[in-house]
């Protein structure tokens, strides 16, 4: 063990070449993790957390060591490379991502987490010497897409490794930190909760600026400002006379008159108040290109004509390698001039070197205004001065929903420059629906808590089998972070057991005990209860089975009504679908709409009303067919019937049991008590406890070893399917697990038959594609389609094999895999045969609405790396060799451009 000199002076070695002094929490990070702990540093945005992570790479390097930095995703481990390669220089560091590969073998090697763990389940050469390992960004554990990679490298890292995990302030640190304790051993948490700049909140309410809080109270809980609540509201009583006197009166009101002030007025007010450069987020992509615009039309500019040259070498930097004939097709113009007066927007729509282009020229402080979508806030460093929050709902995928506190203080954490502001600012917009009560809830809640979205999947679970077994696999699932906290919240059921018992043995003293028969009479009520519900059930699982068995029949041409919902008329069947137990036929209204329909559209079973003659080639994502397909099925003079109405169905009258029971009950004892209503009503109160208790017993047995069940379960699958055999892993097996994406036993299963056999290059690019592309609009796969026959015939059969797997699933009780998606293949396909990018991104678009260059580039590479898993675990030499040329061919252009 090192003397205390010896440690002091390393720390102080570090801490002497940095040019700022180290904070409390700092210090106190770097001396836990030279003490020989592991380390978890829970701070906001913008605190340091990354100068301990900094500090494990000193430590290595000082003793001969490996440190890998890990980061989650590409773009920060490009820039973390940047940082460790001016300070260290590039002999010493290297950098792992999935498609560049520099210096590898240094003594510190940035990379993304995936890479590592990848390394892991290979038992990678790299990791021999491995001393530390650094996680940026750990809280990106509870996304629930990724958020498994950083638990399995966890788990799966050596013991004498020392974790640095950085993470954003989450509620749970100590929670989080007594279980890195448990799998890592010794890890000290360091939670700082302090903003390294001040954060000043602030609401606009037109023109005018306030603040959000009341500063001057002396108050120990957090009061709004009385000004801002009494500006508002004359402002609405205002508004509601103008609306009264000469506007719309009725319904909406001033609310459907309000108009939000023009963004460059908000822009030019910041401006004045001496708050810019700011970001303002904008929760869609065409809002922000559409505020951007607005700004654009308007005489707005906030650049400063000296910045002219630093501008345009900042963009040749990034974009200079650009195709020439694509740089209209890209809006490269426009975006240009945005920048040179210092705006731009920010969103994954934008081609990435567009993106890179705005996010330097932003930290240089050349663009002083910028909107942006949520993703800005998640790990790249671009902080501002101000934050500008338009609204406070956005779209989560499935609904409008409003901010968690969480989202609102991961948005406002860029507002403020640690070195350079001496406060950062929130500003929120105004709106009549904006409730100030609410916005200071949001601003002053410390709750979000880090939760776990750690499950076995296909890949997961074989390499686990492979590296230890399937004994030991299940008890490594068991020490995972979502077990722990599944256990912890076990203990919260275990007292809700005893507190009911406890009550219940006061509750059967009241009626009698097991003696007064009452008991015996209130056990009879709710027999009859649970009788009553269970025929119920099987009467709504009839109705379902007979819907199921209805659409499952219907052929392509059928003419059907769906008979509820928002798709209510006729319509007709473009594609069958027999899936048991959930068919989705795909079928076109007579109002153009296309789409996938389930039992939940049919309240009683489908009917064929008639048949309609469909052409051989129905490409129903083009509204000239819809249109047209619309038109012949209104023609056909079949109309749909009435309101359907469901049979009424007596089951319970005619059933026998039930019956008996109610017999039983009217012939007991205590039906002619007296107090037999009110002795019934603590009856009622008794059985309801006892089924709380029984559902809460029923929670603690299915949490309890809940991972290890999915496990087995997804052991008996590829059992079954040939994976494994024995408790083996068989070669078939080890191609999965070489195989990591989110349709990895589609793709096995592909290899394995040979059902890519015999395509092109640019032709396989495009029957991949399908398993990784996913449509931002509504659908899935929507029948068999392809430029080509051989694409048709390859599409097919993935399907198939999708599908096949599908049933598996459901009877194994496990997730499905989704859905294949063909509304990329026309255009990947035309862009690796060679054609240009518009046209490209015209087919890979949906509606006449071309793809974004943005979202077009970051399918391609991610088609791209799976052709590369395809290259590298193929069997087939053929498939492998067109999967590398396949790659060649999409790696051109804007796709090969800043790759970051």
């Amino acid at each position: 063990m090192k003397n205390l000199g010896s440690r002091t002076s390393e720390l102080d070695e570090f801490s002497a070449a940095l040019s700022f002094t180290l904070d409390p929490f700092q210090r106190e990070a770097c001396a836990a993790l030279e003490d020989g702990h592991g380390v978890l540093v829970c701070a906001p945005t913008g605190a340091g957390k990354t100068v301990v992570g900094e500090f494990a790479v000193h430590l290595a390097l000082a003793a001969g060591g490996k440190c890998f930095y890990t980061t989650p995703i590409k773009a920060l481990s490009n820039q973390k490379f940047a940082d460790l390669t001016a300070r260290y220089g590039r002999e010493r560091v290297g950098l792992l991502t999935g498609d560049q590969s520099i210096n590898p073998d240094a003594p510190v090697v940035v990379m993304t987490t995936e890479v590592l763990r990848n390394m892991l389940y290979a038992s990678s050469d790299s990791l021999r010497g491995l001393s530390y390992v650094v996680m940026d960004e750990v809280h990106f554990l509870a996304d629930r897409f990724r958020g498994a990679v950083w638990e399995e490298v966890i788990l799966h890292l050596s013991e004498d490794v020392r974790l640095v995990s950085l993470s954003a302030t989450v509620s749970n640190a100590e929670e989080f930190g007594a279980w890195m304790g448990t799998v890592r051993g010794d890890t000290t948490v360091v939670v700082d909760e302090t903003r390294p700049v001040p954060l000043w909140q602030h609401v606009m309410v037109g023109r005018r600026m306030f603040d959000l809080f009341d500063t001057d109270s002396s108050a120990q809980k957090v009061i709004v400002d009385e000004e801002l609540v009494r500006y508002i509201k004359h402002r609405e009583v205002a508004d509601r006379a103008e609306s009264w006197g000469g506007g719309p009166r009725g319904r909406g009101g001033p609310r459907r008159n309000f108009r939000p002030l023009p963004r460059p007025e908000v822009l030019a007010k910041l401006d004045e108040e001496g708050l810019l450069p700011a970001i303002t987020f904008i929760f869609s992509r065409a809002g922000c290109d559409g505020a951007l615009a607005q700004c654009l039309r308007s005489r707005l500019d906030l650049s400063r004509p000296a910045d002219a040259d630093e501008i345009d070498a900042v963009i040749e930097k990034h974009t200079g390698d650009l195709p020439k004939g694509d740089l209209e097709v890209l809006g490269y113009w426009e975006w240009r001039e945005a920048l040179h007066r210092g705006l731009a927007a920010h969103h994954a729509g934008m081609l990435p070197a567009f993106r890179h282009t705005v996010e330097e020229l932003f930290v240089r402080g050349l663009v002083r205004a910028v909107f942006a979508t949520e993703t800005l806030a998640l790990g790249i460093n671009m902080p501002a001065r101000t934050v500008v929050l338009e609204r406070l709902v956005k779209f989560n995928g499935e609904s409008h929903a409003e901010l968690t506190p969480g989202e609102y203080t991961q948005l406002t954490g860029r507002a403020g420059r640690r070195g350079i502001d001496v406060e950062g600012h929130a500003v929120v917009l105004w709106q009549p629906e904006v409730d100030t009560s609410a916005v200071a809830g949001l601003a002053s809640t410390r709750t979000y808590p880090l939760r776990s979205s750690f499950k076995p999947g296909y890949n997961m679970s074989i390499n686990l089998i492979d590296r230890m077994g399937a004994a030991e696999a299940r008890a490594l699932l068991e020490r995972s972070f979502a077990q722990f906290q599944a256990d912890r919240s076990v203990v919260g059921l275990v007292r809700g057991i005893e507190r009911n018992e406890g009550q219940l043995r006061g509750l059967r003293d009241q009626l009698g005990g097991a003696e007064g028969g009452f008991l015996e009479y209130i056990a009879l009520r709710e027999r009859i209860k649970q009788r009553e519900r269970q025929l119920l059930q099987q009467s709504r699982a009839d109705r379902r089975g007979q819907a199921v068995q209805a659409l499952t029949s219907l052929r392509r041409g059928d003419v059907v009504a769906i008979q509820s919902g928002r798709r209510m008329g006729l319509a007709v069947v473009l594609e069958p679908d027999a899936t048991p137990n959930d068919p989705r036929p795909l079928v076109l209204t007579e109002d153009k709409w296309a789409g996938r329909v389930s039992v939940h559209d049919f309240p009683v079973p489908a009917e064929t009303l008639g048949h309609m003659r469909l052409p051989r080639r129905v490409d129903h994502r083009t509204a000239r067919t819809r249109r047209d397909l619309a038109s012949a099925l209104r023609s056909t003079g079949i109309s749909a019937p009435g309101h359907a109405r469901r049979g009424k169905r007596s089951e319970a009258a005619e059933d026998r049991e039930l019956d008996t029971l109610r017999r039983t009950l009217r012939a007991h004892p205590a039906h002619k008590r007296p107090d037999r209503e009110q002795m019934s009503r603590v009856g009622e109160r008794y059985n309801r406890i006892l089924r709380e208790t029984e559902s809460m017993r029923q929670k603690v047995a299915a949490t309890t070893n809940s991972l290890a069940r999915t496990f087995d379960r997804i052991l008996g699958l590829l059992e079954e399917r040939g994976f494994v055999h024995e408790g083996e892993v068989t070669a078939d097996g080890r191609r999965l697990a070489r195989i990591y994406a989110e349709s990895d036993l589609v793709v096995a299963e592909c290899l394995r038959r040979g059902v890519w056999r015999g395509l092109g290059p640019a032709e396989l690019a495009a029957v991949v594609s399908i398993l990784v592309y996913e449509s931002r609009q509504e659908g899935g796969y929507l029948g068999p389609a392809g430029p080509t026959q051989p694409i048709k015939r390859a599409v097919g059969a993935t399907v198939d094999i999708w599908g096949e797997l599908r049933s598996d699933e459901a009877r194994h009780k496990l997730p499905p895999t989704r859905e294949p998606d063909l509304g990329f293949i026309t255009g990947v396909h035309l862009w690796a045969r060679g054609d240009g990018l518009a046209e490209a991104l015209l087919a890979g678009g949906d509606q006449g609405t071309p793809l974004s260059a943005g979202d077009f580039v970051r399918w391609c590479r991610q088609v791209i790396d799976l052709l590369d898993q395809i290259h590298n675990t193929a069997d087939d030499t053929e498939v492998a060799s067109t999967a590398a040329k396949a790659v060649r061919a999409i790696r051109r252009g804007v796709v090969a451009v800043d790759a970051a």
